[in-house]
Formats: C-alpha cells, sequence, structure tokens
C-alpha cells in the first residue's frame, strides 16, 4: 500500500462515508423539506464534500478531487442563485441542480482519473 492510498479518505468506508455519502444523502432527503432547509443542508452538504474533496487531494495526491472540490463549492452560487431568483431554473431547479452536480461530480470524477490516473 503506497502513502497516496494509505492517505486517501476514499479508502476506507468509515471516511467515505463521513466526507461524501452521508451529505449526498442528506441532500436527497432534504427534496422533500421546504426551501428554506432544503437550501441549508444543500449548502452545507455541497461545502462540506467540496471541502473534503480539496483535503483529500492535499493528503494523498487523489487527481478527481483536484476538480471536484472546487466544482461543489462552485455548485452552491446556482443553489444560492436559483433560492433568490437571480438564477431562475423554473419548477423543477432543484432537480436540475441535482442532475447537474450529480452527474458533473460523476464525470469529472471519471475523466480526469481516466484520463490522469489516481493519484499525482
Amino acid at each position: 500500500m503506497t502513502n497516496a492510498t494509505r492517505n486517501d479518505l476514499l479508502g476506507t468506508y468509515r471516511n467515505a462515508i463521513l466526507a461524501w455519502w452521508l451529505p449526498i444523502g442528506l441532500m436527497v432527503l432534504a427534496i422533500w423539506l421546504p426551501t428554506g432547509p432544503k437550501t441549508a443542508v444543500w449548502v452545507v452538504a455541497l461545502a462540506w464534500m467540496g471541502g473534503a474533496c480539496i483535503w483529500n487531494n492535499r493528503r494523498c495526491g487523489r487527481v478527481h478531487c483536484r476538480y471536484t472540490g472546487p466544482f461543489l463549492l462552485a455548485m452552491i452560487v446556482p443553489v444560492l442563485g436559483n433560492v433568490t431568483g437571480l438564477v431562475p431554473l423554473g419548477p423543477d431547479g432543484w432537480r436540475w441542480l441535482g442532475l447537474t452536480i450529480g452527474s458533473g461530480s460523476g464525470l469529472i470524477w471519471y475523466l480526469s482519473e481516466k484520463l490522469m490516473g489516481r493519484y499525482r
């Protein structure tokens, strides 16, 4: 086991659950909440996951974390924009945001590690 693998937060189920799967689950559950609490959950979850990705990239050099971290943090802007009406996404706005966050993260993960490897 290399240092990078040993330091990777995705290397243990416990860390992966705390850093990413728990916030994702909370975002999914929050879909049925009123706008205010839903927004709070999504913003905190995106900040948590984005921060975890950036920290993970610093810990082990995980390639996709270098890109997914800033992406997740940046997705806070359209979430807040949708709520304030600055980015009017219509009645399906939350669905579009969820699809963009999920597919964007997955695409970044797959392409970055496919093209550049797992660690740098």
